[in-house]
């Protein structure tokens, strides 16, 4: 008897995905121990094996058993691997007796470099890589005025390391937050200069000694940490100047 040969149909392999992956990307955290999760695709079979590529490079392997079948198969990329930039990750799958079959890929953002630098505190609450926030002479010196608690306060915060665009600033006044705009690629590399609004000043409350501080997140998670604190006197009850 004769048999008529069948012809091999391809699978069908799914994207990799990072699940630890965040707004854009992966950063520091994530990278510790990076995950890359590869779906169960039709016609897996015990025997199969799973090769994954980050860039072009071959990092990690499986050759699958019967209770993987059906299961979502997690391989996980050496951190000695990840540069900051952009990446892409697949995988190729061998079946026994079959030529390998590609993946397709799945591009991804990786920074490795926190906002403000690495942190210098020991206790691992604020980064000392932030310059604190920087008011004039005369609040530093005497406190919010009567006019800034009609028309609010500007402050400066100075270009930090690793600056990019989409970095979020939050401030934080007393317990009050305000979230500012991702930045532009105009405003890397500059101050920002910040306009505290007369309702938060109120808000946030009198306080001889309101602390102001703000922190960094980035496009891939990365958080700096809070800045050292400035700390100003604020009397939101305070007599109008009758010199004004």
């Amino acid at each position: 008897m004769i048999h008529t040969p069948v012809s091999f149909m391809p699978i069908k392999l799914f994207t990799p995905y990072l699940p630890q992956s965040s707004k854009q990307g992966i950063g520091a955290l994530a990278a510790s121990d990076l995950q890359v999760n590869i779906d169960p695709y039709p016609d897996m079979e015990t025997g199969d094996l799973i090769e994954l590529f980050w860039g072009d490079c071959y990092v990690a392997s499986t050759l699958l058993s019967e209770s993987d079948i059906g299961y979502t198969i997690v391989l996980h990329i050496p951190e000695s691997f990840l540069q900051s930039g952009k990446v892409k990750t697949y995988y190729r799958v061998t079946k026994i007796g079959s030529e390998s079959v590609r993946s397709p890929s799945c591009k991804v953002w990786v920074k490795l470099e926190t906002p403000g630098g690495h942190l210098l505190s020991a206790d691992g609450e604020e980064n000392q890589g932030l310059t604190p926030v920087k008011f004039s002479d005369t609040v530093m010196r005497d406190g919010l005025s009567a006019e800034h608690l009609k028309e609010g306060v500007c402050l400066t915060i100075e270009a930090y390391p690793h600056m990019e665009v989409y970095d979020e600033i939050t401030l934080r006044w007393g317990d009050v937050r305000m979230d500012l705009p991702a930045l532009t690629e105009d405003q890397v590399g500059d101050a920002i200069e910040v306009h505290v609004p007369a309702t938060l000043i109120e808000e946030a409350g009198d306080d001889l000694h309101q602390e102001v501080t703000y922190c960094v997140i980035d496009r891939v998670g990365n958080n700096s940490l809070w800045a050292p604190a400035r700390s100003i006197r604020v009397h939101t009850d305070a007599p109008a100047d009758p010199e004004k």
